[in-house]
């Protein structure tokens, strides 16, 4: 009988965009991004410089010389991507794990390190840095972007601003909205969803329903596709053609980049072992982004060991000098975190102030 009703499939899904397969092979010639050999090189350098820096934040936290910390291994492919892809002056809006993004758009490292430890000085940008502090509220930061993109447009700026959540971010209210307004708005943003398998220890699977998570921003009429998130080039070259779009006032995208975590969700206690299945991390570490990148780059003739143990030695040093730089930093007071929140402190905060002052004895 006909009903009148148009079915409309849920199982339709995308074709996830990939360069480089996992074997270091070029997939497709005529998707490959016009970089120079120097370009390639610096995409690896700084995949090698934060899988360096991310163990050594892992071990500074084991330590006790570190605070919050959100392991990125894995993740480098996506990240790296695509920050590179972007303009100095391209905003970013980062949530809590998406460190390596604000730093190679110019936050100093030992910054990073402060913000680890809840430092306010951590999160007090350079007026001329294109950022926002990381976002701890998961989805918040999307509802943020859509006005910052906003702001952008009505500026008539050539900017783009981006963010990033992860597969769990898209269960949340804030998502939708922001994606409806940015769509709505035509706003030049672009959401990357860094797709990693887990809500912290919720699979993707049980989150929604949904046969992907691109198509959530088919409604909200905004450019939506998958991409393989350990493949960088694959991830440039979606964020760069997104941001090209978006200055072009074709509106935003919404990019899901299909990753892998491999260590915890944070360092707070999180044990991956009680939720994942035995041979996961193996099956995706044959995916690595390094490691595929690396091949590619040595068929190239344009990468090598010595290569690669130079900036290992780099990344040690720079990690070893920011968090000195970070110990050497005035001890936060109570007083000072209260001031930094108002422009004038009110009477009852003064109040307290001065309690904690001499409390401590000043």
């Amino acid at each position: 009988m006909n009903t009148g009703i148009v079915e409309v499939s849920t199982s339709e899904k995308f074709t996830p965009l990939q360069i480089i397969s996992p074997d270091g092979k070029v997939n497709s010639k005529q998707l490959m991004p016009d970089l120079s050999d120097d370009q390639l090189r610096e995409l690896m350098r700084r995949m090698v410089f934060t899988r360096i820096w991310d163990q050594r934040a892992i071990s500074l936290n084991r330590q006790g010389r570190l605070g919050f910390y959100a392991p990125v291994a894995g993740q480098e492919g996506t990240m790296i991507g695509s920050q590179f892809a972007l303009q100095k002056d391209d905003f970013i809006l980062p949530g809590y794990r998406d460190i390596p993004q604000i730093v190679w758009h110019g936050l100093p490292l030992y910054q990073a390190f402060l913000y680890s430890r809840g430092h306010q000085l951590g999160n007090r940008y350079a007026d001329d840095l294109p950022i926002l502090m990381p976002q701890i509220i998961i989805g918040a930061q999307i509802v943020q972007t859509a006005g910052v993109a906003l702001g952008i447009k009505l500026r008539g700026k050539k900017q783009v601003a981006i963010t990033y959540t992860g597969d769990g971010g898209t269960s949340q209210g804030d998502f939708y909205e922001g994606l409806n307004f940015a769509g709505a708005f035509n706003v030049p943003a672009i959401f990357v969803v860094q797709n990693n398998g887990y809500a912290i220890s919720v699979p993707r699977e049980k989150q929604t329903k949904a046969a992907t998570l691109a198509q959530k921003g088919v409604a909200a009429g905004i450019t939506s596709l998958q991409v393989d998130g350990m493949d960088v080039l694959a991830v440039y070259k979606a964020v760069h053609d997104a941001a090209e779009r978006a200055r072009n006032g074709e509106g935003p995208t919404l990019i899901e980049a299909l990753t892998y975590r491999y260590g915890p969700h944070t360092m707070a206690g999180d044990d991956p072992t009680r939720y994942r299945t035995a041979g996961e991390g193996s099956e995706w570490e044959q995916k690595d982004p390094l490691i595929r990148f690396r091949k590619y780059l040595e068929t190239k003739k344009i990468w090598s060991q010595q290569d690669e143990e130079a900036v290992i030695e780099e990344a040690k040093q720079a990690v070893a000098d920011a968090i000195k730089k970070a110990d050497e930093m005035p001890k936060m007071e109570v007083g000072d975190l209260i001031d930094s929140v108002f422009e004038k402190t009110p009477p009852h905060m003064e109040e307290q102030k001065q309690w904690f002052a001499a409390k401590e004895g000043k």
